[in-house]
């Protein structure tokens, strides 16, 4: 009985402490603010080593220190090293490779007390062993190298670390001599280099290296020092890596530069570059030096005094290559450049554009390529087996590309020079295409004024290109010299079939060539065709159900260095969902025709990577609430584990949901969206709803978007949490009308909300930034429905904005209005009505809204000024107006301080008028330009 009775006892007290358990009520979720946007983080980088036995991958925050992790696959085990950067895992899986930055904190403070430069800490080397787990640091490390195919070798510089002044002993003594100069290890100079056996740690050093290079097999190290002035001669170097053995190449002075470090493949040749000119000219003319195993010493094939045309030079400016069966080298040569008269006076100088209407290209074009233009070089090839030399590349045919990876005896030349005057407003241009003898540099030209990119197979049997205005693929047989039509003749079309510009559509690409260039892997909208270049087998559609459940399947390469596909082998495709928006991977074999489906569920899946010799691979997988961490699996994509969690804090934080939305345009026209519910959403509240779009978005249903300083707009993610609706209609567009086209797609999935009865029609808000911003400033000239709109960088007077010019590429912006995005379809001069109608500024007086504007004062996209016009006109309407200039920024905010910054105000923007927060002081009262900078007004 008194047995008894203790277990009933122990139960009860049992339950009592469960019961209590059960009752903790854990802290209440906090909604987001940008406090927490410096660590939240991301995943940049992840690997396998080549064995498939170990994963890495980094975890950094947006602001502060970070780290790698080094996963065992097969123990799940894992080990960290912090501040890690630059990985490289070595070919042979032993060993991990990477600096350690300093801790960023310490820098900053270091910064703060105007700590110079060469005061502040440096990066250290870390050397992780996969079997002891254990990491080696190497303090003072500027740079690092290992071989690409060869494991157990590095190679690192180290930093020079600044000596403490002695202070001088102020008691009188006789003066020393002058002691002897010594010489450091500077950026000039160069630094030491420590070479070193990882599996052994033995290690050489040499003095004063300025660059080097591995061998890609490991069978040595090419270098170039300054000198040491006793045991290092100045001058290029090779160290055989299998012999142990020391060879100068070359030898110079400390003064000669060297660049350009090449070598072969199979490690038995090198080539590089030099200068030995010590003076201080305008122009340097560099040497091309080539050395062969076997040989005493490197010796010169070509500079400005043999082999090379009166007034060319070899190009410092093309790194010299080895085909990959090393029979031929490759390099550029350039034309000598006009130099300055030095004894000219700066008042003496003349500096003027002259804008001349024959100009091929626009001025602002050309001094946006300026630096570009200076170092422009033409391919050219010396067959090493007799040393001739071929120009590949001329000035009226600039453009090489080689085939078989420089194997081929022919490479594919390409010039758009005839048409280059009309690339203003027509860019897609066209282009002459040549097949070029590698041999002898003759050209043999294959198509005149294509209009479409244009490429060489693999093995160079074949030059395709996708012809816009023909909407089909093409390919011209090198050896037969005939072109043909390679999907005319099917069912389908290979061009965007939803795209809706005034311009030829663009194509959707090609998954790659099979073996011998056999037949062509081409893409429709969904499926995989596979197409005899010869046309003489049947085409293929190989996915074949593509189109008929709306997947759009696409090959996924699993190694880069693979140039083509075997006809036995097994892909992995991607497979995106138009009607669930999901993306999952499947496998497609070629041999058998299946198709298989590896992966399931609500989710998109992506950033695949596989070892290089097992099945071993990584993923991704993210829902709008589900961050994209790293999963590890194999090819078949069974028992996959998830190896990271980089953000455990989410679970903190109030998220939310995100739905499509089905509705029809004022054009009829079926259409989606995307709308973001507060986690816990009550559909019997009311709530205030933002609403932001571009064109296309709902696609993106399965997006994550973690909590950041906003690219310029709102954050979904924000604004969900934070109490708000989010809806992202699709756009499709009319051509001549896209005010009127994103007017009639916006405002009906708007109302269709309404009338659900969940959103608080009186507390609207609508923003865009760019495009979006110029349809934000057209749709509240045609509704008084929003209460609040934010409209950056927008276009609002297409008049004036027609003949402006992009300052980032120097390009016109007419292409934009006559083939592109602004659809209009024609000229100001054609279309003048239509470039009104579109234009908010000329409907300005009809704007009820409160505007907040954006419009940075170096936006490389969008005059600036049309950003004025807005404000301008507004004010002067006496409409509530605010302009925000970030000083130096482009179109989208780059500087960090900055994006936070408008993150704030615009949330602020919306909150004074959806939420009725109280009105910051910037806001209320401005920010006069003495306290630009001082006070934030908020």
């Amino acid at each position: 009985m008194l047995f008894r009775i203790l277990i009933v006892l122990v139960f009860s007290s049992t339950v009592g402490i469960a019961q209590k358990k059960t009752n903790v009520q854990l802290p209440p979720k906090k909604p987001l603010d940008p406090s927490v946007y410096d660590g939240w983080k991301d995943i940049t980088y992840k690997a396998l080593t080549p064995d498939g036995s170990f994963a890495a991958f980094t975890i950094n925050p947006q602001e502060g220190d970070g780290k790698v992790i080094f996963h065992n696959v097969k123990t799940n085990t894992q080990d960290s090293v912090k501040r890690a950067a630059e990985i490289a895992l070595t070919f042979d899986s032993k060993y991990a490779v990477f600096k350690i930055k300093p801790q960023q904190q310490l820098v900053k403070d270091l910064r703060r007390q105007k700590k110079k430069k060469e005061d502040l800490p440096k990066d250290s080397l870390g050397i992780f062993t996969f079997a002891s787990r254990k990491t080696e640091k190497v303090a003072n490390v500027k740079s690092f190298k290992v071989p690409e195919k060869a494991g157990g070798w590095a190679a690192w510089q180290v930093e020079a670390v600044k000596e403490e002044k002695v202070k001088p002993d102020t008691a009188k003594k006789a003066t020393p001599a002058k002691p002897k100069k010594i010489k450091k290890n500077t950026d000039d100079n160069g630094y030491t280099l420590v070479l070193r056996n990882l599996n052994t740690n033995h290690t050489v050093q040499f003095g004063f290296v300025k660059d080097y290079a591995f061998a890609k097999f490991g069978q040595g190290l090419l270098f170039h020092s300054t000198g040491n002035d006793s045991t290092l001669k100045a001058g290029m170097y090779w160290y055989d890596l299998q012999k142990a053995e020391l060879k100068q190449l070359h030898e110079g002075k400390s003064k000669f530069k060297y660049k350009g470090l090449a070598i072969s493949e199979d490690g038995t040749q090198t080539s590089f570059l030099v200068d030995t000119d010590t003076t201080k000219a305008p122009n340097h003319f560099f040497s091309l030096y080539y050395w062969k195993q076997g040989e005493a010493t490197a010796k010169a094939l070509v500079n400005d005094k043999t082999q090379v045309p009166a007034n060319w030079f070899v190009s410092e400016h093309a790194t010299p290559n080895f085909s990959k069966d090393g029979s031929k080298l490759f390099f550029g040569l350039a034309p000598k450049p006009l130099v300055q008269d030095t004894t000219r006076l700066e008042e003496e100088i003349i500096k003027v554009e002259v804008w001349n209407w024959k100009d091929s290209v626009l001025q602002t074009t050309q001094n946006s390529r300026l630096e570009a233009e200076k170092k422009r070089s033409y391919q050219t090839v010396i067959t090493l087996a007799d040393e001739s030399m071929a120009f590949l590349g001329s000035a009226t045919v600039p453009q090489v590309v080689l085939a078989d990876e420089g194997n081929a005896p022919i490479a594919l030349g390409l010039s758009d020079l005839p048409y280059r005057w009309s690339n203003f407003y027509d860019i897609t241009g066209h282009t002459d295409v040549y097949v070029i003898d590698t041999k002898t540099g003759s050209k043999s030209k294959v198509i005149t004024k294509v209009k479409g990119d244009v490429s060489i197979s693999p093995k160079a049997k074949y030059v395709f290109w996708f012809s816009l205005p023909d909407t089909a693929w093409f390919a011209y047989d090198v050896a037969t010299r005939s072109t043909r039509s390679l999907t005319n003749a099917l069912p389908v079309s290979f061009a965007d079939e939803e795209d809706d510009h005034p311009d030829y559509p663009s194509d959707y690409g090609f998954a790659g060539w099979l073996e011998n260039d056999g037949r062509f892997l081409v893409y429709d909208r969904y499926d995989i065709w596979s197409v005899d270049p010869q046309g003489r087998a049947p085409a293929m559609n190989l996915t074949k159900v593509g189109r008929a459940q709306k997947v759009t399947f696409r090959n996924v390469w699993l190694n880069r260095e693979e140039k083509f596909i075997k006809p036995d082998a097994t892909l992995l495709l991607s497979g995106f969902d138009e009607t669930t928006k999901t993306l999952h991977y499947y496998s497609y074999a070629l041999k058998t025709g299946e198709l298989k489906k590896l992966t399931s569920g609500p989710y998109r899946y992506a950033g695949v990577v596989k070892a290089l010799h097992s099945d071993n691979l990584l993923f991704t997988r993210e829902t709008f609430s589900e961050f994209p961490d790293v999963w590890a699996s194999t090819l078949s994509f069974s028992n996959p584990k998830r190896i990271s969690t980089a953000n455990p804090q989410q679970k903190n934080y109030v998220w939310g949901t995100v739905e499509l939305v089905n509705y029809t345009s004022l054009d009829n026209v079926p259409l989606q969206g995307l709308l973001y519910k507060p986690e816990n959403f009550d559909p019997k509240k009311k709530y205030p709803m933002l609403v932001y779009f571009y064109e296309k978005s709902s696609d993106g249903l399965y997006s994550y978007f973690k909590p950041q300083p906003a690219w310029s707009i709102i954050q979904r993610i924000m604004c969900v949490s934070n109490g708000y609706l989010v809806f992202v209609p699709d756009i499709v567009y009319k051509n001549g009308l896209p005010g009127e086209s994103a007017f009639n797609c916006i405002m009906p999935g708007v109302n269709q909300l309404i009338a659900s009865g969940f959103v608080d029609e009186k507390n609207i808000g609508i923003q865009g930034q760019s495009w979006g911003g110029y349809q934000t400033a057209y749709v509240i000239t045609r509704t008084n429905l929003f209460k609040a709109a934010g409209a950056g960088a927008a276009v609002v007077n297409m008049t004036s904005a027609y003949g402006g010019i992009r300052w980032g590429s120097g390009m016109s912006r007419m292409f934009q209005y006559e083939k592109s995005q602004s659809r209009i379809g024609g000229t100001l001069w054609e279309k003048p009505l239509y470039f009104i109608e579109n234009s908010p500024l000329f409907y300005a007086d009809k704007i009820q809204t409160p505007v907040l504007i954006m419009q940075n004062d170096k936006d490389d996209a969008v005059p600036w000024y049309q950003g004025i016009e807005f404000y301008m006109a507004l004010r002067r309407l006496h409409k509530p107006v605010w302009m925000l200039v970030y000083n130096e920024e482009v179109h989208n905010l780059q500087k960090r301080q900055n994006r936070k910054d408008y993150d704030v105000r615009l949330m602020q923007f919306f909150d004074f008028y959806l939420k009725g927060a109280p009105e910051p002081e910037w806001m209320k009262e401005g920010i006069p330009a003495m306290e630009k900078g001082i006070t934030k007004g908020y």
